[in-house]
Formats: C-alpha cells, structure tokens, sequence
C-alpha cells in the first residue's frame, strides 16, 4: 500500500517546525555577547569599559536631568558601552556579526543566503539588542543614541558624512547640537557650524584624549556635506522592519508549521481509513 501524500508532507514539515522551536528554545541559554574582547581585536585604547549591566543602567536618565545633559552623558555612555572591532577584519561569526541562527533563524538565514552584505554582517535596528552584543561602529552607536533621544521626546536626526555616522538634537530653546557617541565625544556646535568650519571639531576629538591621527581624520570628514535622516525607521527602512517581523515571527512561526503538519497527519489517517472501508 502506498503512503499517503499528506503523511510525506506532515513529515517534513514537522520535522522543520519541531526543527526551528528546538533552535529557538537552545537560543534561550544562549548569550550573543562575545565571553571577551581582547585589546588587540579592538580600535581604541580603553575600549568598552562598561560592562552590559552598566550600560543599560546607565542609558536611563536621571530625575533632574535636563535634555541636554541627557544627551551629553549618554554619549559618552554609548562610546563606553560598545567594542569598536575592527568590523572587517575578521570571520562574519566573530563577534555574532552573522546573527547566529539560534538568536534568529530568518536573520541568519539572509546572512548566509540572500548574498546581501548587511546581513552577512548585521547592524542591529533595535538599540537593545545592539547593546546586548555590545559591538558596533558609528552607525551602530548614532542609531542606539536616536531611539533612546526618542524615548524622551528629545527631537533628533541621524547625519551621515561620508564615512561616518554622528547624531543631532534639538533642545528646548531651540539649540541644534552634534553628538558622535561612536566616539563619546560631544560637539558644542550645530552641524552646519560643523560642515562650514570643520577644523572646530578637532578641539572636541582631542579633550576627549583622541590621538592626532584621529583628529585630523575627523576634521577631513566633516569637511564634506551630510544627509539628514529621520529617526531609524528613516536611515535603514527595509532592514528596520525586517527585524520587527523577524523577531514577531520567530516563535509563531514553527508552532504554526507543527499545528499544519499536525493537520496533515489528521487528513492522512482519514484517507487511509476511508480507503479500507
């Protein structure tokens, strides 16, 4: 007697959702943080000096703090918080750079796949999840900076240079400043200020105990015009949304996969009996 369809169907589909909830229920006592960074991985002397608990203690303001202040301090928090690796250099799993599949299969599997180099080494959307892993570079540390301005109503921008990514808020009175928690470095100064006398900028970069070198980077930088960007959901659209429904369907979607095959099973042994009767 021949199997029935269904019952090859309900297999495999069982098999894969039963698959993907195992991978996800291993993700639980999974941590995406790398155990350790070592000084020579990293691009800066000092690097993240704050641990995740710390960081995500940190990022919460504090009663009697102004916007500003705010804003000021949580630069230098974000700078702290995040491993600025060399992002290139190494294997896409080093650092979780490739989602691994037990954190989320859709994501992983777009890295290994779709052949799109933003998911092969992927930038987080969701601030928390970037400071769960605790690496980034500027467009990382700006976009994390954005959410959390965001959570206080404090309005802000994301301006891209080329090659690099830095913030600017609006405060109160009015007053437009620029932030680079890449670099944890504060900007007294609105970006057209910044863009129209780069060289303002390197005073900022060397107080805060940046080499010369770096310096003179960053004065070439800004010595270029920006792009303004509305928020996240404005400077990664696609990848934005993506991640929402990633990370929504990641446990519906095996137990849907098992309820079907679990369907199929059912009309599979009703055929079969109606085939004996």
């Amino acid at each position: 007697m021949r199997t029935n369809p269904y019952t090859y169907i309900a297999v495999v589909l069982m098999t894969l959702g039963l698959g993907l909830f195992s991978v996800n229920i291993y993700g639980l006592f999974k941590d995406v943080r790398p155990s350790v960074f070592f000084d020579d991985e990293l691009r800066f002397e000092n690097d993240i000096t704050l641990t995740r608990e710390e960081t995500f203690t940190a990022i919460e303001r504090v009663e009697g703090e102004t916007d500003k202040e705010y804003a000021e301090r949580i630069t230098k928090v974000i700078g702290s918080g995040l491993a600025h690796i060399h992002w290139r250099r190494y294997d896409t799993k080093k650092f979780n750079q490739l989602v691994p599949i037990w954190e989320n299969y859709f994501l992983y599997f777009m890295g290994r796949f779709s052949g799109i180099p933003e998911y092969e080494r992927y930038h987080f959307a969701n601030y928390e999840k970037s400071l769960n892993r605790g690496i980034g570079i500027c467009g990382d540390a700006s976009m994390i900076m954005s959410q959390l301005l965001d959570r206080q109503g404090i309005p802000n921008q994301l301006l891209t240079f080329p090659g690099h990514v830095i913030l600017t808020a609006t405060f109160e009175n009015g007053e437009e400043l620029t932030f680079d928690p890449d670099f944890g470095v504060s900007l007294n100064f609105s970006p057209v200020a910044l863009q129209s006398t780069p060289d303002i900028a390197g005073e900022a970069y060397a107080n805060a105990g940046y080499p010369h070198s770096d310096v003179i980077t960053m004065n070439k930088i800004y010595d270029n015009s920006f792009k303004r960007w509305d928020g996240v959901s404005h400077f990664i659209t696609k990848k934005y949304y993506f991640e929402i429904v990633a990370y929504w369907l990641k446990w519906p979607f095996p137990i849907a996969i098992i309820l079907l095959a679990g369907y199929l099973f059912h009309l599979s042994a009703r055929k079969s009996k109606a085939s004996f009767r």
